[in-house]
C-alpha cells in the first residue's frame, strides 16, 4: 500500500508542532512555536495560547482521519516520525486536565497509588493512532512524568523575572536533558548517574527547587493494577548534613548494624537505603562535611554501593543525588569546598538559584507575586486586599533597594510579622538600619573607601529604580544599555 507522504503548508504546520513538543515549556522558543500554531499575537494570556495551539493541532489531525491517515504507520520516514510525535503531543495535552487532577488526587492520598480512571480511555487512543502495546505504556508513563515536572517547576518556584526563567528552564533539562528525544531513547532510566549542585544563598529555595527535581522521576505504569508504581510523594527525601555532629553523620548516612558501636542496640536504615529507586535525596549543607565523608559519598556515585557502619554487606542505592549548598561558587571552582574527585562526580550539573534582591531588581512585581503566593499558602485563599495591605505597610518600613538578606524564608517571616503586629524593620547591621542606597554612595565618597567600579554600577542602580529602563539609563549616563546591564547585574550580585 502507497505510503501518505506530508507537502507544503501541512508538512510545515505538523513540523512545527514537532518542534514544539521537544521544546523547553520554560523557554522563549516553546512560547514562539505555540504562536505560530494557535496563529494568535504575542499579547494573548499564555494559558489562552497554548488552548488554542491544541485546537488547531486537533482540527488538523480529524482531517488526517477523515483522508484515512489517522495511523502515523500510513506514512514512512521523516514525515512517519513527525506524525507519531504529533499524534502523542495531541493526546498528551487532550489528557492535561486528567494528569492535573491524579496529582491533586496523589497529594492527598499521600503514600499509596491512587488509581488511574482515565488510563484506558488515554491507551485506546494510542492504541488507535498505531503505537503498540509495549510503547504504549512507556509514553502514558512518560506523559505524567512531563505533567508533574512542569507542575512542581511552575507551580512551586513563583515568579517570572529573568533569572527565574532562567531556573525553571535549567531544571527542566536537568530532569529531561536538553533533548527529550535522547532522554527517550537512552537515559529515562538511567537519571541516576547524574548528580546536581545546587548554589545559592541562605533561603533562596534550593531546597524547593530540589524537590521539583525529586518529584519528577520517571515512574513506570502498572497496568495490571491501573496505577504507578509508586506514588510520587515518596520519591523525594532530604537530609540537612549539619545537623548532625561528624560522629553519627557516617551513620545517618549509610546506616549501621546492632552494636556496630557504642549506642547501636538497633539495627539502623540511612538516608541511601531509605531513598526511593524512582527518587532523589537532597543532602543539604553537602559544603560543611569533612574529607572522610566525601570519599565514602564518592563511591556510591561512581559505584552505587554502600555498606552500613560495621557491616560489609553492600547495598545499592538507585535513586539520585542532589546536594545544596550556600557556599559561594568562586570558593567551590577554587577547590575550597571539595576534593576535587568527588567534585567532578558531583557535580554533572551546576545550578544556581537567584537571591531575592536580584529577582526585585530585574521585575520589580516579582515582589507582588512572591507576597500574594505566600498569603494564600498561609490563608488557604487569594486576597487581593491582604495582599497590597502586607504590601503597603513593607513599602513604608523598609527601604526601596532593602536586600532581603534572608531572602524568600526572610520574606516569610515578614508576612507573618506583618500579619501579626503590622511591622517589620528588617535585618538591622552592628545596631543601625540598613542605609539607603543613595546614602552608601555618598557614604563612600565621603570615607573615599568605594571603588570606582562600585560607584558607577551603584549609580546607574540608583537611575534604574527611578527610571524603570536600561535605556533611560544609558540615556542618562551617555553610556551603552549592555554596559548598563553589566554594572546593574554587578550591583545586585554584591
Amino acid at each position: 500500500m502507497k505510503k501518505a507522504k506530508l507537502q507544503g503548508e501541512e508538512k510545515h504546520f505538523f513540523k512545527t508542532v514537532y518542534n514544539a513538543a521537544f521544546a523547553n515549556p520554560f523557554s522563549d522558543l516553546r512560547e514562539k512555536l505555540d504562536l505560530q500554531i494557535s496563529g494568535l499575537f504575542p499579547s494573548v494570556p499564555r494559558r489562552q495560547s497554548i488552548d488554542r495551539c491544541i485546537k488547531e493541532v486537533d482540527q488538523r489531525i480529524n482531517k488526517l482521519e477523515s483522508e484515512g491517515k489517522g495511523d502515523f504507520n500510513a506514512f514512512e520516514g521523516q514525515d512517519k516520525n513527525i506524525i507519531r510525535i504529533v499524534f502523542m503531543f495531541d493526546i498528551f495535552y487532550k489528557f492535561r486536565d486528567n494528569f492535573d487532577q491524579l496529582i491533586k488526587e496523589q497529594e492527598k492520598a499521600q503514600d499509596k497509588p491512587v488509581k488511574v480512571t482515565f488510563a484506558d480511555d488515554a491507551m485506546k487512543m494510542l492504541y488507535k493512532r498505531g503505537f503498540k502495546h509495549k510503547h504504549i505504556l512507556h509514553y502514558f508513563a512518560l506523559s505524567y512524568q512531563l505533567r508533574r515536572a512542569f507542575h512542581f517547576i511552575s507551580k512551586s518556584l513563583v515568579g517570572s523575572s529573568p533569572s527565574m526563567k532562567k531556573l525553571k528552564k535549567h531544571l527542566w533539562y536537568n530532569v529531561f536533558t536538553y533533548n527529550i528525544d535522547l532522554y527517550d531513547h537512552f537515559l529515562w532510566d538511567k537519571m541516576e548517574d547524574f548528580s546536581t549542585l545546587l548554589l545559592g544563598e541562605t533561603g533562596t529555595g534550593k531546597g524547593t527547587a530540589a524537590k521539583a527535581i525529586g518529584k519528577s522521576g520517571f515512574i513506570p505504569y502498572d497496568d495490571e493494577n491501573k496505577c504507578f508504581t509508586q506514588s510520587f510523594t515518596r520519591t523525594f527525601s532530604s537530609l540537612n548534613l549539619s545537623q548532625y555532629p561528624e560522629t553519627l553523620l557516617e551513620s545517618e548516612l549509610f546506616g549501621h548494624t546492632k552494636g556496630a558501636f557504642t549506642g547501636a542496640v538497633d539495627d539502623y536504615q540511612g538516608a541511601f537505603d531509605r531513598c526511593s529507586p524512582h527518587g532523589s535525596i537532597l543532602l543539604d549543607e553537602i559544603g560543611e562535611i569533612p574529607n572522610h565523608i566525601q570519599i565514602k559519598l564518592l563511591q556510591i556515585l561512581q559505584d552505587r554501593y554502600f555498606s552500613p557502619v560495621g557491616s560489609h554487606t553492600k547495598l545499592r542505592f538507585n535513586g539520585r543525588v542532589i546536594a545544596a549548598t550556600n557556599r559561594p561558587k568562586t570558593d567551590i571552582l577554587d577547590g575550597e569546598v571539595f576534593r576535587d574527585d568527588f567534585y567532578y562526580r558531583l557535580c554533572s550539573d551546576i545550578i544556581e538559584v537567584p537571591p531575592l534582591r536580584i529577582r526585585i531588581r530585574e521585575k520589580e512585581s516579582e515582589l507582588d507575586d512572591l507576597l500574594k503566593f505566600t498569603i494564600k499558602r498561609m490563608t488557604g485563599a487569594e486576597s487581593e486586599k491582604l495582599t497590597t495591605k502586607v504590601k503597603r505597610i513593607i513599602d513604608r518600613q523598609l527601604e526601596k533597594n532593602y536586600p532581603w538578606p534572608g531572602n524568600v524564608r526572610e520574606l516569610e517571616q515578614c508576612v507573618r510579622s506583618v500579619l501579626l503586629r503590622r511591622n517589620y524593620k528588617g535585618k538591622q547591621t552592628n545596631g543601625k538600619a540598613n542605609l539607603t542606597l543613595s546614602q552608601k554612595l555618598a557614604q563612600g565618597i565621603s570615607n573615599q573607601d568605594i571603588k570606582v567600579s562600585e560607584l558607577i554600577s551603584g549609580y546607574c542602580a540608583l537611575l534604574y529604580d527611578t527610571l524603570g529602563t536600561y535605556e533611560q539609563v544609558a540615556k542618562k549616563t551617555g553610556l551603552d544599555r549592555r554596559t548598563i546591564k553589566k554594572h546593574i547585574m554587578n550591583y545586585c550580585q554584591k
